[in-house]
Formats: structure tokens, sequence, C-alpha cells
């Protein structure tokens, strides 16, 4: 069985950091247009705190997104920073004593992310947030997991579903979040939310994929 081990889970992280940091100022770009402009900002903070704190320590996957979501929750400014959080903390949790992580592990550590999150937020598919990137990828990963495919064909198709995720909040109306206030002039323009969230998945489908390489 394809797998992962938990304990060399940091370069995943790092690439994780590197996708967010890399696209800052996009998601500045893309958040400006209907929202505060400081969705890149914020999460390269995060991200870079995370970094500059845990880059000459060694850590595993699960306690790399514990360590990452507590820094969200706690240290960065806006609604994102919770949100982010509570996802990654959720993975962890339900990572945390796996020594092997398996594709059915995998995709059980992400649906536990998006249901912690379901707690926090109403917001679901449609409503134009990062729950329409997230939402599908899980759903995807979960098929392919239980469907038999490879790990690394999991992984293919866990990126796609993100992206597919991702494009779809450029044609919605936005439900939450100070875009919200915009009615149908929300449309036409992706959600900050959900291109990080795409950002992060596909960083992270990645950096598992050279783990089992």
């Amino acid at each position: 069985m394809e797998c992962f081990s938990n304990k060399d889970g940091k370069n995943i992280l790092l690439k994780m950091v590197k996708g967010i940091q890399d696209n800052k100022d996009y998601l500045g770009e893309v958040d400006g247009l209907i929202g505060d402009g400081d969705h890149g900002m914020n999460m390269n903070k995060g991200f870079t705190v995370f970094e500059s704190r845990f880059k000459d320590e060694a850590f595993g996957f699960a306690e790399g997104l514990n360590e990452l979501g507590q820094i969200l929750l706690d240290e960065i400014g806006g609604s994102m920073g919770p949100i982010y959080g509570t996802v990654l903390m959720g993975m962890a949790e339900a990572g945390e004593d796996l020594c092997e992580i398996s594709l059915k592990d995998f995709a059980n550590m992400l649906e536990a992310g998006l249901t912690e999150l379901y707690d926090i937020v109403e917001a679901k598919v449609g409503d134009k947030t990062l729950v329409d990137t997230l939402a599908p990828s899980v759903d995807t990963l979960k098929r392919a997991a239980f469907g038999g495919k490879s790990f690394k064909e999991a992984l293919e198709a866990l990126k796609e579903a993100a992206a597919a995720g991702r494009d779809s909040t450029k044609d919605l109306t936005a439900k939450f979040g100070r875009s919200s206030r915009l009615g149908e002039r929300s449309r036409g323009v992706l959600d900050a939310g959900a291109v990080s969230c795409c950002i992060i998945l596909q960083a992270m489908a990645d950096g598992i994929m050279e783990q089992l390489a």
C-alpha cells in the first residue's frame, strides 16, 4: 500500500509556505477587486511566521499542520486566519497518531478539516468562499481513495478538483464576507479564499507526491 511517513512531512509544509509566498501579490489583487485587499498580506504573514519559527526544526506532517494552524488562528488578521487554522488543525488531529499516511488516511484527514470548518461557518458550495474549492476536493479525494486509484492519481485528481472549484467562484454571487455587500456586482471575480485554498491544496499534493517518489 502506498504511504508516506508522517515524520517526513516537513518539506510538504515548506512547499505550502512557498506557494503562498509566491502568490502573495496575486492574492492581494484578487481580494482587492471585491474585498479589502489584505488576503495575500495576511496569509503571507502567517505562513512566513511559521517558516521562520520552524524551518530549522524537525517536525512531521501532522505536527506541522497543527503548528501552522495555530499561528493562523492566533496571529493573523482578518477572518481567514481562524478559518484556515481550524481546517489545518482539524487535519492534524485526524492524523496525529499515524506513523504512515495512506491515501485513505489523507482523505480522512482532509475531510476532518472540512468537517471542523463546517462547525464554525455556514457557507456551503455555491456561496463563493473557499468551501467551493475545499468541499469538491475532499469529495474527489474520497472517491479516488475508495475507487482504487493510486495515491498519485488521486493527488492529480485533487489538484484538478481544487482548480475547478476555484474557477467556479468567478460566476457566483458572494453570500459571506465584505464582498457579499456587492450582491450581483461580486460576479465575474474569483473568490480570494477559494484561490488561496487551491494554492495550498495543490502545493500539499505536490509535496506528498515528492514523498511518494
